[in-house]
């Protein structure tokens, strides 16, 4: 069985490191370079940047934070937001990511996937999926930050898009996200039945053990966070400790 992957996620917008809570009351915590540069220490398999306004402002990704953080981050980088083109995915691997997160670029041209796995690889093209309930069993997919509901169905667009070529799915339940009552058990396990390709679950970790319980309770292949890291609750180190501590294989 492959090692879990234990991953901070840092939400940036203008150039500094926010949290809030269902995509609202964002507050700043920090600067990107140095937070990314903590978790390193701290052993992180890996850190996702979100610009997390990118997409409804319009504006391209922000290679500048992508740079410094490459320089000083010795684990895999993954960036979204923002990215729109295969050229927009190339100048970001250029800067030092070694993966692209595209989520609503994505659902407006899922070309975008197809695309970009065929210049990079699939290994390269993460697809971020923020999905809200309808009902039981059933999601849908939304876009720009949570803003717009595109009346999408989430398994019908996570095997199109495994289809297309995406190498990975970060799933983030809109519900749990910064709620902190842990991750979206139901949504999770729905995708990762879904696909055959790795599933990171994104939105709601609150304590320990939540961690621990996405991996015993789906097959996800990784987890992310922010507020608990960010906000020094918790260490990628402790969050290690109680997995292996439970049987959970970590790097």
């Amino acid at each position: 069985m492959l090692a879990k992957r234990i991953i901070p996620c840092l939400d940036v917008r203008d150039g500094k490191v926010v949290k809030g809570v269902n995509f609202e009351g964002i507050k700043e915590v920090g600067d990107p370079v140095e937070c990314a540069a903590e978790y390193n220490r701290q052993g992180a398999d890996e850190i996702v940047f979100y610009d997390i306004t990118a997409s409804f402002e319009g504006r391209g990704v922000f290679l500048d934070v992508v740079r410094e953080t490459a320089k000083r981050v010795f684990v895999p980088l993954t960036v979204g937001g923002g990215i729109k083109t295969a050229d927009d995915i190339r100048e970001t691997l250029r800067a030092g990511a070694d993966k692209v997160s595209v989520n609503s670029q994505a659902v407006k041209n899922p070309q975008l996937i197809a695309d970009g796995a065929d210049i990079f690889g699939s290994q390269c093209i993460c697809l971020g999926v923020d999905a809200k309930k309808v009902s039981d069993g059933k999601w849908t997919v939304y876009i720009n930050g949570g803003r717009v509901d595109m009346k999408l169905d989430l398994i019908e667009w996570v095997k199109k898009a495994e289809a297309l070529g995406a190498g990975e799915i970060c799933l983030n339940s809109i519900d749990t996200d910064g709620v902190r009552g842990g991750f979206d058990i139901d949504m999770l396990d729905a995708v990762c039945r879904a696909v055959k390709i790795p599933v990171i679950a994104s939105g709601g970790a609150g304590k320990l053990g939540d961690f621990a319980d996405a991996f015993i309770k789906t097959d996800c292949s990784a987890a992310l966070a922010a507020s608990l890291f960010h906000f020094g609750e918790l260490t990628v180190g402790q969050v290690k400790d109680d997995c292996r501590s439970k049987g959970i294989r970590v790097r």
